[in-house]
């Protein structure tokens, strides 16, 4: 199509124009033809966007040009299928992801995705929470945007909506510039504002104190994305049964994360048969031994003891896949 196109332009009668006029026709039907291909790639990507992703023509129409630097299907797809073989976020959920942040197709599974889904399962959270936590800020998975690049792409979109999503974040006591601000700017900014309201009451409800809630939140603004009944079931576990206060955990609010069924009760009750058979000479910090790694904790406190504790290595196990809870009270998750 595009050669007689270009032979049309160079016919006998075309020819006794100026000397410069077939170079000029033929930039213009080179141009022409950049801008079907450019067309073509960009008609694909919205039916890729439809028809894989579940999005609304109207949809696709808005998200293709962010994703018209791909040249085949081959990342998205691969992201696809991580997403749906390890964290299960259904179709529908995968389609408000791809609309809130159309780049999540673009992201290396296994620098990125894979990476940072290992971390958030290293804090107990389980499949379903990191799903959550996805399908509320997409952005949490592939690596954060350069600096240089967020600022060039905040002037391209809403101007007034960073402006506002800066002032929220402002409002929660982060520090322009700091770590954790641009942290908390990539989570929380993009909740709804009566969301993060209703967080912080409920925080407030449960026995902490307005500088408290604020407090816990600036430490760790990945717990305004946590279930109401993941929040409630940590702090009652941890007060109630562990007997914490409420100022010890304002200082380690990363405890509120931690899954109850696969790390903090296992681990608690395995800690208090330990002590009630006097093999702990000394009273062990929570914290310190509900944040080391799986691996470290068995070394420490399960292995030297499987002989001395008839049965301790398998009572450990099954705890930790919810299963007996050994006399203690086990919250819902």
């Amino acid at each position: 199509m595009v050669v007689s196109r270009l032979l049309a332009s160079l016919s006998p009668s075309r020819l006794r124009a100026p000397s410069h006029a077939p170079l000029v026709l033929l930039h213009r039907l080179l141009s022409s033809y950049a801008a079907d291909a450019s067309s073509s790639t960009s008609s694909a990507a919205e039916d890729y966007l439809v028809s894989r992703c579940g999005l609304t023509q109207a949809q696709a129409l808005k998200v293709a040009a962010k994703l018209s630097h791909l040249r085949s299907q081959a990342k998205p797809e691969a992201v696809l299928a991580f997403i749906d073989s390890t964290l299960g976020i259904p179709a529908t959920d995968i389609a408000r992801v791809v609309v809130f942040d159309p780049t999540f197709l673009c992201a290396d599974v296994e620098k990125s995705l894979a990476r940072r889904v290992a971390e958030l399962r290293d804090l107990g959270l389980s499949r379903d929470e990191i799903a959550r936590l996805v399908t509320l800020a997409p952005q949490l998975l592939p690596e954060q945007i350069p600096p240089q690049q967020s600022r060039v792409l905040a002037c391209r979109a809403r101007p007034d909506l960073v402006k506002d999503a800066v002032k929220r974040v402002e409002e929660l006591g982060f520090k322009r510039g700091s770590v954790m601000f641009r942290r908390a700017l990539t989570f929380v900014a993009y909740m709804d504002k009566e969301l993060i309201a209703r967080k912080m009451q409920l925080l407030q409800n449960l026995g902490f104190s307005k500088a408290d809630a604020l407090a816990v939140v600036r430490k760790q603004p990945f717990i305004l994305g946590l279930s109401e009944q993941k929040v409630r079931g940590n702090v009652d576990f941890l007060m109630k049964d562990v007997g914490l206060e409420v100022s010890y955990i304002v200082r380690r609010p990363v405890l509120l994360m931690y899954s109850i069924e696969r790390r903090l009760l296992p681990r608690h009750c395995l800690l208090k048969a330990l002590r009630e058979k006097g093999l702990l000479k000394d009273e062990r910090d929570f914290y310190t031994t509900a944040s080391m790694s799986e691996k470290i904790f068995a070394e420490k406190f399960v292995h030297p003891f499987k002989n001395l504790v008839p049965g301790l290595t398998d009572d450990y196990a099954s705890k930790c896949l919810g299963k007996a809870t050994g006399g203690i009270r086990q919250p819902e998750d």
